[in-house]
């Protein structure tokens, strides 16, 4: 359930900005049907930042329904607050959810002794595993190999989503950890040569709208078919690049409005609609990946 193509879901949205439970189930049978791995909601994708916790607790009890166990369940807990990401983790202990991935905090800057202390306590907070997030271009903060290793030592701190785009961090971190530590991509464009270099998957945007061309892709890096893999690749690589000309979930709330899997591309704000030229760029990116 934490390797393969594990996708970071968007939140559907209707014309108001209220969450779309239609569009909600829609996204969970295609993704059921398509073979991907697991879903985590709650990511930078699903717009974590302007939902309330309120609607993290609908979002979580609606996925666990209408997944109804065919497809695992992540959840974002991560914030800049360590009491906050404790508590929201404390939260989902017994509700269905597999695991919790948690990002690092951003805006405040810990230094690494902060980064450790951090998700050291997050983790001693539930038993549900806990899966890393480092993404240093949202947040401002990267946790560096040797504090991933302290980090590994623990119990339920079982992976890391490693979206710096830097593969030498894939064997910087395997040199420091057990073999059983999870190192997973974070960076759709990179992902292949992620897993060649031994990692066990991806936490992907892209398979928003390509879940099966995804899930197939990591299936057949697993097995290490990196000729018929690369040649999926080759074919989505336009899409991991456009998903990305406007801030992350801009160009993929339009792409699955297009694709019909949601009925809007409602954004809340500070997140705005997707620009005349972007619609263009991801339209011929779609058509080009035989999607559109």
């Amino acid at each position: 359930m934490f390797t393969g193509s594990i996708v970071a879901l968007v939140t559907p949205m209707d014309e108001i900005g209220a969450i779309d439970r239609i569009s909600l189930k829609k996204l969970i049978n295609y993704h059921s049907d398509s073979g991907t791995s697991a879903i985590l909601i709650m990511g930078t994708t699903g717009e974590t930042s302007t939902l309330t916790h309120e609607e993290y607790g609908d979002m979580v009890k609606w996925t666990l329904e209408f997944s109804n166990g065919r497809v695992p369940v992540i959840v974002g807990t991560g914030t800049n607050s360590t009491a906050e990401a404790v508590s929201l983790t404390r939260r989902f202990n017994d509700s269905g959810v597999v695991g919790c991935l948690s990002v690092t905090p951003y805006y405040n800057r810990p230094s690494q002794e902060g980064l450790y202390q951090h998700f050291k306590a997050i983790a001693a907070s539930s038993d549900l595993p806990q899966i890393l997030y480092n993404v240093p271009t949202r947040t401002g903060c990267d946790i560096l190999p040797s504090t991933v290793a302290r980090l590994a030592e623990i119990k339920n701190i079982i992976g890391i989503k490693e979206a710096t785009g830097n593969l030498s961090r894939v064997s910087q971190i395997q040199e420091l950890v057990n073999a059983d530590f999870l190192l997973l991509s974070g960076d759709d464009a990179s992902a292949l040569d992620f897993m060649q270099l031994g990692g066990k998957g991806v936490i992907s945007v892209t398979a928003n709208v390509a879940a099966k061309e995804m899930a197939q892709l990591c299936v057949l890096a697993a097995a290490g078919n990196y000729v018929d893999a690369r040649r999926f690749n080759k074919r989505l690589m336009p899409l991991h690049k456009t998903l990305f000309i406007e801030s992350n979930p801009i160009p993929v709330k339009w792409a699955c409005k297009a694709l019909g899997l949601i009925m809007t591309d409602t954004l809340r704000l500070p997140m705005t609609s997707l620009t005349e030229a972007g619609i263009c760029v991801v339209r011929q990116a779609l058509t080009d990946a035989c999607l559109l």
